[in-house]
């Protein structure tokens, strides 16, 4: 763990090997992934869902962490919206499971109604997502997904310096204010020394009903691709997805006809396999290395 982005380097007598959060004994995680962005409303909840479904046709064991606590939608997303978690006899929560096996934990499933605010301040936010990575079972995974919400602050800050991250995946939008604030997110996990895999580029284009032209909604080069992505260019591009209604309702996916979900399908199950390739690399890597 590397103390250069911590608020508290040059000030702090601990020793960098102490910090962060000892993980649970009974859980085996292979690799963890923030699903981030910096930005509210470019679809982080969605991809990360879609994600984790692809994972699973690939037949990896797949969770979801809800990091996005005043604002959790993992529930909804995948169907799961009125259920509860509870723990066992040793007092590690249990996850929530969908019906396709992605396991998953948000605060949604301890609160009576799922409409109730949380307003809470920084420091209990951070100890309530510890919590999820030490006191949840989630047993043998391949990949943890983290959903997180908008913004570099306390949640990004806990998420980055006290779980062991294996890398960053952002979610753009092609639009120049949406690019710089993901630029600083970028630029945050730059500083805090965890890889940035790649990103996904959301909302890009649509398809024509009629012909299937695209149109695209953003200006673009004379080799179509997008122009407002200034502070992103060295950024490898997993995925660029169009604006359909089966991206914009992705707790319908099973109403969809069968055309709509093979090629939101496809677009997935290509950024799944290239992810999980990248998330290979690295985990074989840091084994090599003996870390």
């Amino acid at each position: 763990m590397s103390c250069e982005g911590c608020p508290s380097a040059g000030k702090c007598s601990k020793d960098p090997k102490s910090c962060g959060v000892q993980p649970n004994p009974e859980n085996k995680i292979r690799a963890i992934v923030p699903i981030m962005s910096g930005k509210g409303g470019v679809g982080k909840s969605t991809v990360t869902v879609l994600l984790a479904r692809a994972l699973r046709r690939m037949g990896l064991s797949v969770g979801v962490f809800d990091a996005d606590v005043t604002g959790p939608s993992i529930p909804r997303l995948l169907g799961l919206q009125g259920e509860q978690a509870y723990s066992d006899a040793r007092n590690f929560v249990l996850p929530v499971v969908s019906e396709d096996g992605i396991k998953t934990m948000s605060l949604n499933y301890m609160m009576a109604d799922e409409a109730d605010p949380v307003v809470w301040r920084g420091p209990i936010v951070s100890n309530l997502l510890k919590q999820f990575y030490t006191d949840v079972l989630w047993g043998e995974l391949d990949v943890l997904l983290i959903d997180m919400p908008p913004g570099t602050s306390d949640t990004a800050l806990t998420i980055l310096q006290d779980l062991p991250v294996t890398g960053v995946v952002m979610v753009t939008t092609p639009q120049a204010m949406v690019s710089m604030i993901v630029t600083k997110a970028v630029r945050m996990c730059e500083k805090m020394e965890i890889p940035v895999l790649g990103m996904v580029e959301n909302m890009a284009y649509m398809k024509c009903p009629h012909c299937e032209e695209r149109i695209n909604f953003y200006p673009v080069d004379e080799n179509g691709n997008f122009k407002n992505l200034e502070g992103l260019e060295g950024v490898k591009m997993y995925a660029i997805l169009p604006m359909n209604e089966l991206l914009r309702q992705a707790n319908e996916y099973d109403a969809f006809n069968l055309k709509q979900q093979e090629e939101v399908s496809e677009l997935f199950d290509t950024f799944a396999r290239t992810l999980n390739a990248d998330l290979d690399a690295i985990v074989d890597a840091k084994e090599k290395a003996g870390k």
